[in-house]
């Protein structure tokens, strides 16, 4: 394999940009259990509410800082079960890349890679707490991300008139 030349290796597309994962971390974890024991009596045909979010902060330097925030309510009949919040992040480096694309990157392309750890978390931690694992369905976070600038484009136009 032939060697690049001086001028082919430190030529750089300027078009091309550079992502890196830095670390990916727990932020925050939460499992509560307020119906406990009497919730184990009753019959387990759980109704699950789940609620998605996502954060970005830039942190410097092509380096963010993107949170995945996702709370399980899990019901049993009109009583909570049990409650798990997971607040998994990451740090990410991604440099050179255009505006129109770094707003999809941080919103549906960085929690795309956090959810495995994030549900991984959850179903560990509902186990632990003496109930079924739950396991999350995977996300659309591209249809996630399109919705929520929908609706803030549409707050915008609100707020304007």
């Amino acid at each position: 394999m032939a060697e690049p030349t001086p001028d082919q290796a430190n030529t750089q597309d300027p078009q091309q940009g550079h992502f890196a994962i830095q670390r990916i971390y727990c932020k925050d974890i939460s499992f509560e259990t307020p119906n406990s024991p009497q919730v184990f009596q009753e019959q387990w045909q759980p109704q699950a509410d789940l609620q998605i979010d996502t954060q970005a902060k830039d942190l410097g330097n092509g380096t963010y800082d993107v949170t995945l925030i996702i709370t399980a309510t899990v019901k049993v009949e009109d009583k909570t079960a049990f409650l798990v919040e997971v607040n998994q992040a990451g740090i990410f480096t991604a440099t050179s890349i255009p505006e129109e694309q770094l707003g999809p990157m941080l919103g549906a392309f960085c929690p795309n890679i956090l959810f495995p750890y994030a549900r991984e978390a959850i179903s560990d931690i509902s186990a632990r707490g003496g109930f079924p694992p739950l396991i999350l369905s995977p996300v659309n976070f591209d249809a996630l991300y399109a919705q929520r600038m929908q609706q803030q484009a549409q707050a915008g136009n609100q707020t304007v008139q």
